[in-house]
């Protein structure tokens, strides 16, 4: 029933119906629960937000993850019309946030939220921190200063009628042990974890442990090639532990969304994610 609602109100706002945090097992790796993500800063195409929209089409991708640069930001507003008018869902918003500054969101981070406000798109806000804002403190500590940070963000997004999920962008924070524990100290259901397979090459060995762990919070699993070894971005089917991976996740129960990454350097975006896609398939095959 609350699924029933939610599209509701997202049909009478005219914006396209999100992936849902919980869809049809059966289709988790097919291309209609896929979300496009990392494909605006990295491509060499530069693409205009309707130039991106229209290869997104092209390629049956439905949803975008959007992250950006300061540079990208002054046409945000844009592509949030031009993704509703091609039926693509913008399913979530990268944030990096700072929680050593007294204002975390930063003022790229209050120009986003105003304009996810004004124009009355409702979406998921992906929280990532930098490696090193931990660097020095005992655990205790950097807990309360990540729930300090989180506890202000998720104000101000939850003002616009956004949620949040925790990116695990490496250190401290990226810890799926730490991340879990912040949630637990903020104690809200509207405060999830995005997991990022490529950040997590160091964590590949205890990837079911952690898969387990973070099960009840997770959001969105962004895929990648997997070694231990590295290095961090790999095409899907190139690396030797992603297929395990993706086992493990078949056979967890998880049925969100899933992210095929664009994340790259000086490639068109549009045959990074081409590649991905085709690599995805075969393990598909292999499952």
């Amino acid at each position: 029933m609350r699924n029933v609602v939610v599209l509701t109100m997202l049909i009478a706002l005219g914006l396209p119906a999100c992936k849902s945090l919980v869809s049809d097992g059966d289709k988790l790796f097919q291309k209609e629960n896929l979300v496009a993500w990392c494909i605006v800063p990295f491509d060499a195409e530069d693409r205009s937000p309707e130039e991106r929209a229209v290869m997104l089409k092209e390629l049956g991708i439905t949803a975008l993850a959007y992250d950006y640069r300061d540079s990208h930001i002054p046409s945000f507003r844009d592509e949030i019309e031009v993704l509703k008018s091609h039926d693509i869902c913008l399913q979530a918003v990268w944030l990096w946030v700072d929680p050593r500054k007294t204002d975390v969101l930063g003022a790229s981070g209050r120009t986003i939220f105003e304009m996810l406000g004004s124009s009355g798109c409702k979406t998921e806000i992906w929280v990532g921190m930098p490696e090193d804002a931990f660097e020095g403190l005992s655990d205790e500590e950097s807990l309360v200063l990540a729930v300090s940070a989180i506890r202000e963000v998720f104000s101000e997004a939850d003002q616009i009628g956004c949620s949040l999920a925790l990116y695990n962008h490496g250190g401290w924070y990226g810890e799926p042990e730490n991340l879990v524990g912040i949630i637990e100290k903020l104690g809200s259901e509207h405060v999830r974890i995005v997991y990022n397979f490529h950040h997590g090459h160091h964590q590949v060995n205890s990837f079911e442990e952690y898969l387990d762990l973070m099960l009840p919070h997770l959001s969105t699993i962004n895929l990648n090639g997997m070694r231990v070894e590295g290095p961090k971005i790999i095409t899907l089917g190139e690396g030797d532990r992603e297929l395990e991976m993706l086992r493990t996740i078949q056979a967890s129960g998880y049925s969100g969304p899933i992210g095929i990454i664009g994340h790259t350097e000086g490639e068109d975006i549009g045959k990074v994610l081409e590649r991905n896609l085709k690599g995805l398939e075969q393990l598909k095959s292999q499952l």
